[in-house]
Parts: C-alpha cells; structure tokens; sequence
C-alpha cells in the first residue's frame, strides 16, 4: 500500500482541483532530476540542482577526480528521489494548497475513491462552535467598584 497526502486548493474546494502526492522514492527524479524539478513548476529547485550538479562536476573535472564529481552529483539525484514529493507538497504549502491529510491505497484511483468517502462524511455544515459560557446564569456579574486603569464606565464621573 502506498501513502497518498491530499493536497486542497486554496481558493475553492473543487473536487477536480484535488491533488494526490504520492509519498514515495520517485525514480524519474532520481534519473533526471533537474529535468522533473521543472515538470512539476519547482523552478527555483531545478535550477538550484542543475547548478550545484554542474558545479561537482566542473570542480571534479577541474581536479582531475571525474568520478568524484560525478558521485556528488549522484548525491544530489539521491536527494531529489528521496524527497521530490516532499519538495512538491513544500510547494503546494507555499502557494496556499493545504494538507487535507494521508490516505492510503494501492494506486491513484482507489486513493480517490477513499477520499471521496472520508470527506463525504464530514457533511457540508461544519460543527457548531462550543460556548464558552454554557449558561448565563453562570456568568460572572458585572464588577460594581472601583476600577484601576484609563477605563470609564458609563454613568460614572
């Protein structure tokens, strides 16, 4: 079973702009990782992993230690597999989205399906809010003295 982060958009609540991210190695981000930065509008990261990736290995090519370089760049596509999801739902966060929470499921469509049924149940009314004050023969009378402070009670000099 995979684990599925629901991610509702900010401005609506439409079923369609619903976005499941799947919280798993992604493989395309490990093979190509600048290249699937891009492809999911995480620009400022895709350009940030081509750079650093470049830079390992000009500095390897540079000392004479190629696959040096080229293993510090393996790093960086590690990191990019491990936690491209994690980078995507960051994203999301920052443009408003939020967690709806975790659903798991074996693929895209059953993961739909149960969050279909979960949030089915929370109805369209949301709960009434608690009272503070159950009742108001609990209440606090009013204070009659004298007040400290710059405050002026109605009726009094």
């Amino acid at each position: 079973m995979a684990i599925y982060v629901v991610m509702e958009p900010p401005a609506g609540n439409k079923a369609e702009d619903i976005r499941f991210v799947r919280d798993s190695f992604t493989w395309l981000g490990f093979l190509v990782s600048p290249l699937w930065l891009a492809w999911n509008r995480l620009w400022i990261e895709a350009v940030l992993a081509f750079v650093v990736m470049a830079v390992l290995s000009a500095v390897g090519e540079r000392l004479g230690l190629e696959w040096a370089g080229s293993m510090l760049s393996l790093l960086v596509s590690l990191y990019v597999g491990f936690e491209g999801q994690g980078l995507r739902i960051a994203a999301l966060r920052r443009r408003g989205w939020r967690e709806w929470g975790v659903v798991a499921a074996a693929n895209l469509s059953e993961a739909e399906m149960r969050y279909a049924q979960e949030a089915g149940d929370d109805g369209d009314e949301p709960a009434p809010m608690p009272r503070i004050v159950p009742d108001a023969s609990l209440a606090r009378p009013p204070q009659t003295g004298m007040a400290l402070g710059l405050t002026h009670t109605p009726g009094r000099p």
